[in-house]
């Protein structure tokens, strides 16, 4: 079947509505209806001010829905893929009681009990059965709010996107809640091609069985639409009959897709009705205004989200996804969308479309995106703006200043690494590691419209945490730029001091006296392997350890100089890095402590995916490929006296060619199988036991 010739930016808007629904309704996620019209009244808006909250947070809904798709990567395209794989993805990208899923307890939370059936060995769909977990359990609603990256990669193919939420929902649940899954993914997919409701409606529920549970409640919904008119007196009967007091447990699916299903119906072309509908209606708010708004993103367009209030500007794009892999975590609308979109070209057969102004990370070429830039207001003392703007047929971040300043720098950026407003985050634990690095290639390019009245100084800017957590910026140099003209900015990102990068931006200030206008970023980019020293810095800070994805029982900030980490049973590992990462030299002098093994870990994409060059309790240097639950090794050599003393470990790794040395002894593989790993991150591996550093290097293969 072709994509749609919108499929793009309908696969945008779907990705904005899931974000705007989480993020509208997560502050008073779990209350009824009668408090919210109580305390907060129809939810017409964010409301997270009135909790001294921040807008974008951690959240299983978005991290468990973009990462789950990464399965397609991962391990094979439908219709290949299975629910035994996507039990594997979990196994990969969550981190035990730290990453994506409610950590409510076994048989509590329905995800974190599939969660220990996998690691028990339990495998998926057994892992979510009722007849391993019960019904009450296997009926939750986590099912559902999985489910919309299913959609987003097949536009107009309603049993595709039906057949994968199912296998994706059976990792977890089973019975009511995969229907429901089933239901939604199937009308979302064909809502790339069809906007009216009651025949999406019936496209969903041609995918489940006509006598199941949530085919009666979705008669009964639609009936009682047409004899009410009122959503207020519709959502009092499903309260009646379909409540949290008719269904065991803490979340249950039936009631939430009930009020999904009521919302749409009484605003099916209204984006911000069908949210204040849905939210202002109560119980599990973020889960179900996040479906509720892909649908309406995916059926309305931007077109739709913008004919409300300025839903687009607080969130600027922004989201976390926090994972094992940490240069995921940090991320935004336009990122997710351009992958995914690539994921449903391959899915049709078709060549994903080529990676727009050459494979930028900041393009803006989809209508009102910023990126996650905005203004640094508390260090300009211009009245500044940002937006997206089409000019001479392409877009461009604009960045609109008035009474701009020769003596002040005003900068815009965009998160490159966790917001200073982490520790106080309220939420899910944010796994993530910085994007940019020290060594690697930071460029823009910007232009200034023939309209503007004067020059202005722009530069390359940055901002990196300091041994007190504050955010110093630092600048590249600054070049003159005039109307009618454009320049590259361009910079080497120096030493950091093992200190992670916030954010990365351009600065201006005016060149002759106070001036206004409007300046225009192309694109934003870095490129190049990192030239760094990761350790444990001077000082009390607080973002330095938050820099690694922590798969271990400990990080220890307070060992006198060394970097240390232990591990109760079982295999850990701590990573910091990207997959931008691929060919790189890393070395680093480690000690085991304690252990069955320990060492270095390289190309690590996840908890079950890596090499490592490890030494082992029975005196042996191993180099080794980990693929799920394969364990390759690719080469070793015998190693006497292992523990308490620093052992010197060096790592070139070059396309399949792995040259590892450990105390004087060199181990060689090329690893050409369809298992290698191409690119990942840098790490620490651990098993039953401790190891420290002082230093790990990274630098470029010479």
């Amino acid at each position: 079947m072709p994509l749609p010739t919108d499929y793009y930016q309908r696969v945008y808007a779907g990705v904005l509505g899931k974000l705007i629904g989480v993020y509208l309704g997560r502050p008073f996620e779990g209350w009824t209806y009668q408090r919210i019209m109580q305390e907060l009244g129809p939810i017409n808006y964010y409301v997270h001010d009135q909790f001294n909250r921040p807008l974008v947070v951690t959240d299983d809904d978005v991290a468990g829905t973009f990462t789950f798709i990464r399965a397609l990567e991962d391990y094979a395209l439908p219709p290949d893929l299975t629910a035994e794989q996507l039990g594997q993805c979990w196994l990969n990208y969550i981190i035990d009681k730290r990453t994506i899923l409610w950590w409510g307890g076994h048989g509590n939370s329905t995800e974190h009990t599939a969660w220990l059936n996998l690691k028990n060995g339990i495998p998926a769909p057994l892992s979510g059965a009722i007849a391993t977990n019960g019904k009450t359990i296997a009926e939750q609603i986590g099912a559902q709010i999985f489910i919309d990256g299913w959609a987003l990669v097949a536009p107009g193919q309603p049993l595709l996107a039906a057949s994968l939420a199912q296998k994706a929902a059976s990792v977890s649940h089973d019975g009511e809640s995969v229907y429901a899954a089933m239901l939604w993914a199937a009308m979302e997919a064909q809502a790339f091609i069809c906007q009216d409701i009651e025949q999406l409606i019936a496209t969903g529920l041609s995918v489940i069985p006509a006598d199941c549970d949530i085919a009666r409640v979705i008669a009964d919904v639609c009936r009682w639409r047409k004899e009410d008119n009122d959503w207020h007196r519709t959502r009092q009967r499903i309260e009646d009959q379909y409540g949290y007091q008719k269904y065991p447990s803490n979340c249950h699916v039936i009631p939430n897709h009930a009020i999904m299903i009521m919302a749409i119906l009484y605003a099916p072309h209204d984006f911000q009705q069908a949210q204040m509908i849905i939210n202002t209606s109560g119980w599990d708010t973020d889960c179900n205004a996040g479906n509720v708004g892909c649908l309406s993103g995916i059926m309305l367009g931007l077109q739709g989200i913008d004919a409300g209030p300025d839903w687009r500007g607080p969130l600027a794009d922004r989201m976390l996804i926090s994972s094992a892999d940490g240069g995921f975590s940090i991320n935004n609308a336009v990122r997710v969308t351009d992958y995914l979109v690539a994921l449903g070209h391959k899915i049709a057969g078709q060549e994903p479309p080529a990676a727009l102004k050459q494979g930028a990370q900041y393009h803006f070429s989809l209508p009102g995106s910023v990126q996650g830039f905005r203004w640094l207001a508390e260090e300009s003392r211009a009245s500044v703006g940002v937006s997206n703007e089409q000019y001479a047929g392409k877009h461009y971040l604009s960045l609109r200043y008035a009474n701009l300043a020769t003596d002040r720098q005003s900068c815009v950026t965009t998160q490159t690494f966790a917001p200073p407003e982490i520790v106080e985050m309220h939420s899910y634990e944010l796994m993530a590691t910085p994007l940019i690095y020290s060594g690697q290639h930071l460029q823009a390019r910007v232009l200034m419209p023939e309209d503007n009245t004067g020059a202005v100084a722009v530069r390359l800017c940055y901002r990196v945490y300091d041994e007190n957590s504050q955010l110093q910026t630092c600048y590249g140099e600054a070049q003159r730029l005039q109307p009618g003209s454009d320049v590259t900015l361009s910079m080497i990102i120096p030493d950091n001091h093992g200190q992670p990068i916030g954010d990365v931006g351009v600065s201006l200030a005016a060149v002759d006296g106070s001036v206004s206008g409007r300046v225009l970023v192309d694109f934003l980019r870095w490129d190049g392997t990192p030239t760094l020293t990761l350790t444990k810095p001077e000082g009390e800070s607080d973002f330095w350890w938050r820099s690694w994805v922590n798969g271990v029982d400990l990080i220890s900030r307070h060992y006198p100089s060394r970097f240390r980490i232990s591990k109760e049973y079982g295999e850990g590992i701590v990573s910091h890095g990207t997959r931008q990462w691929s060919d790189y030299r890393v070395q680093s002098q480690i000690t085991l402590h304690l252990g069955d093994y320990g060492g270095l870990a390289f190309r690590i994409q996840g908890m079950r995916r890596y090499y490592a060059l490890r030494i082992t309790r029975e005196e042996k240097i191993q180099l080794i490929r980990v693929r799920d639950d394969s364990v390759t090794v690719l080469a070793e050599q015998g190693l006497k006296d292992v523990y308490e003393r620093d052992i010197a470990f060096e790592v070139v790794i070059e396309g399949p060619v792995i040259t590892a040395t450990v105390d004087g002894i060199t181990l060689r593989a090329e690893d050409a199988s369809t298992q290698r790993l191409a690119d990942g991150a840098v790490g620490l591996l651990i098993c039953a036991g401790a190891l420290s550093t002082a230093a790990i290097q990274i630098a470029p293969v010479a």
